[in-house]
């Protein structure tokens, strides 16, 4: 699968529900062995299930955007075990699992797969054109 927002998430944009540069956004690590990926159905983050989740959501910060284009501070994970990681989630966190909408889904970045080994997992976005994703 290539990276994508998830449908949902581009519906609360349009809609106003989710504001990029004022809302807490944070990114998952995720195990694909145990997610599967339905970004027409999955709509928040209970969807994902805890067995999938690897190491600790970070907070995204310096966030950005320009021209529908959303960027931030590259995120460090910090002593990082468990599951391999295949993809990225970014959500907005609601402080409540059922309400924290899922926003996009990476697993193309540089460095996936990853298996954990104790140590730092870095993300650096793309410096490319789309940054961490364009609408």
């Amino acid at each position: 699968m290539a990276n994508a927002l998830y449908d949902k998430a581009r519906q609360k944009f349009l809609e106003g529900s989710i504001l990029y540069l004022t809302d807490t956004i944070k990114v998952l690590l995720v195990d694909t062995g145990l997610y599967t990926v339905n970004l027409a159905t999955h709509e928040f983050l209970s969807d994902i299930p805890a067995a999938a989740r690897v190491g600790t959501p970070q907070t995204l910060a310096g966030k950005t955007s320009a021209a529908g284009v959303a960027d931030a501070n590259d995120v460090t994970f910090n002593t990082v075990t468990g599951n391999s990681v295949e993809a990225l989630v970014l959500y907005k966190d609601t402080g409540v699992e059922a309400t924290s909408p899922l926003i996009a889904y990476i697993d193309t970045a540089t460095g996936l797969p990853i298996t954990p080994n104790g140590g730092n997992i870095n993300v650096v976005w793309d410096n490319g054109p789309n940054k961490i994703f364009k609408l």
